[in-house]
């Protein structure tokens, strides 16, 4: 009976083919329900004592063999498969290359540009409360400048919003932390407006803040100035009397664009001039709010859209391309 063990074993060794029914029928043969591994297994109790030891060591012997030679069947199989069907010398896909978002590209640069003065990043949320988002920025209850942010509300809690600006952050940053302050704020904000190429009820911003002893609206200037030389190429600038709640005195920001093209001509309306963000300085009842002398201190702020900005820099004329997803248009940002 052993003998006959040592023998199976050796017809395993020596058993070749690639032929699938052949293989299959060679495990039938062995690992059948009525195979021959079965059969010896059975025949274990059958064996004297003495010889139940080397019966079945060589009984696991047979079934190690025929494993071994199952998985070298299998490789075969499998390589030969390859080789006959798969030209190796043959060139891989490609791999599609991403890009950046256009808003990230730009938001990135001019975090680069503000960083080289010794402005920081600093983040907060998107879910906002009544405090952070309009009263602490002077813009209590029932005032009529609030009209001017229609907002999302919480509907369970009318105290809670999405933030409309990224001035939360600063309100935020300036309870923490004490002057002199100098921060970026960017992010994703929120407006109930209609959809439309020129608006939408989500975009982003980019906010700056400077907060320091004996700070002044020169200061404030030749930063805007430093920043469009830095983005745009062009050193222009303009200021024009406007509004903002949390800002005395308040200006807004144009960039002297150029009249070289008849592109220049349609975006700036035939002016040359192009409006790109909102500044001024720190409203002293905004310091207060925030526990900042403004008896010692003083500051400016300023604002813009980064969806402004990146559709003055690659001519885009419809903001809703932001959103969509069209792969036609992120691929031509490829590289930057």
């Amino acid at each position: 009976m052993l003998d006959n063990i040592d023998q199976l074993i050796t017809d395993i060794d020596s058993f070749q083919s690639s032929n699938k029914d052949e293989i299959e029928q060679f495990r039938i043969k062995y690992n059948g329900k009525k195979g021959i591994l079965n059969d010896l297994f059975a025949q274990f109790k059958e064996v004297p004592n003495e010889q139940k030891k080397e019966f079945g060591q060589k009984t696991n012997a047979v079934k190690q063999a025929f494993n071994a030679k199952m998985e070298s069947l299998q490789v075969a199989e499998i390589s030969t498969k390859f080789i006959n069907k798969e030209d190796l010398t043959r060139p891989g896909f490609p791999l599609e290359l991403g890009s950046r978002h256009p808003i990230n590209l730009v938001k990135n640069r001019i975090i680069e540009i503000f960083n080289s003065i010794g402005f920081a990043v600093a983040d907060g949320p998107e879910i906002e409360d009544d405090w952070h988002n309009f009263s602490a920025l002077n813009l209590p209850e029932y005032h009529p400048a609030r009209d001017m942010q229609d907002t999302f509300f919480i509907e369970t809690d009318p105290d809670i919003l999405l933030r409309t600006h990224t001035s939360s952050v600063q309100i935020r940053y300036m309870e923490n932390n004490k002057p002199p302050i100098r921060i970026l704020s960017p992010g994703r904000v929120f407006r109930n407006e209609a959809v439309s190429s020129r608006s939408h009820c989500i975009f982003h911003q980019i906010e700056g803040l400077y907060i320091d002893e004996k700070v002044s609206f020169a200061d404030l200037k030749q930063t805007l100035e430093y920043f469009t030389t830095a983005l745009f190429g062009k050193s222009k600038i303009r200021l024009r009397p406007s509004y903002f709640p949390f800002t005395e005195p308040s200006a807004e920001v144009d960039v002297y664009w150029g009249l070289n093209s008849e592109t220049d001509y349609r975006i700036t309306k035939g002016t040359g001039w192009l409006e790109i963000m909102g500044c001024g300085m720190v409203d002293p009842a905004v310091l207060t709010n925030v526990n900042i002398d403004p008896e010692q201190y003083s500051g400016y702020a300023f604002g813009m859209g980064i969806e402004r900005i990146v559709m003055l820099l690659h001519q885009m004329g419809d903001i809703r391309m932001f959103f969509e997803n069209d792969k036609r248009m992120l691929e031509q940002f490829k590289g930057l």
